[in-house]
């Protein structure tokens, strides 16, 4: 046990002696889509900003984990609803980085957990525009949500730039059709871009 201990230590050690911290800041083009949606969806700009570690592996790998606050932004609009969903997630996406001179490709999952979600916009209601301002939409999401992630990216000295798509595997809808069949199966699709700034060895 005490070797083991040992082990752990000595990488841990290792790890940190390679580890490069880092912020970083981009924009996202989000839209959530999926199945039996019975609207048109669109892309909308919003942003994410957060930090991130990248720890050497093996030569050209490293891991990196990263903790972002996300808006994804999306509009939805159908015969009577028109309105954008605006999703709030504290998002965790751990990602595999092998990088070749300045150029680095990464991919690996994401775990999101949803922070809260506003609807913003008009529902007609019986032939009446109803509009919501700011109204609050979190119990219409499951709080979970699970991406893969791909991209690629430029390393110039302290300075990152880069670009990822974030595919949604899970079905986020939390309201179930009155008749009990068709239902809307919805999933988060995201565009980023970024720039960073990386300290350390």
């Amino acid at each position: 046990m005490k070797r083991f201990a040992l082990l752990l230590l000595c990488l841990l050690f290792f790890f940190s002696a390679q580890a490069q911290f880092g912020i970083k800041a981009g924009i996202n083009q989000a839209v959530l889509n999926g199945e039996n949606i019975n609207a048109d969806t669109k892309y909308q700009t919003s942003y994410h900003a957060g930090i991130f570690y990248e720890a050497n592996i093996l030569g050209p790998l490293s891991i990196q984990p990263e903790v972002l606050y996300s808006l994804n932004k999306s509009s939805w609009k159908s015969q009577f609803e028109d309105f954008d969903n605006k999703l709030h997630y504290f998002s965790v996406p751990i990602l595999a980085k092998v990088r070749v001179g300045p150029v680095f490709v990464e991919a690996g999952p994401q775990f999101s957990y949803l922070l809260k979600a506003d609807k913003d916009g008009k529902v007609q209601v019986q032939g009446t525009n109803m509009t919501t301002n700011g109204g609050s939409a979190t119990n219409d999401f499951k709080r979970g949500d699970f991406s893969l992630c791909a991209g690629a990216g430029l390393k110039l000295g302290y300075f990152l730039v880069g670009a990822r798509f974030n595919a949604g595997i899970n079905d986020i809808n939390n309201i179930d059709n009155l008749s009990g069949v068709n239902d809307a199966r919805l999933k988060n699709r995201v565009f980023q871009g970024y720039v960073a700034l990386q300290f350390g060895k």
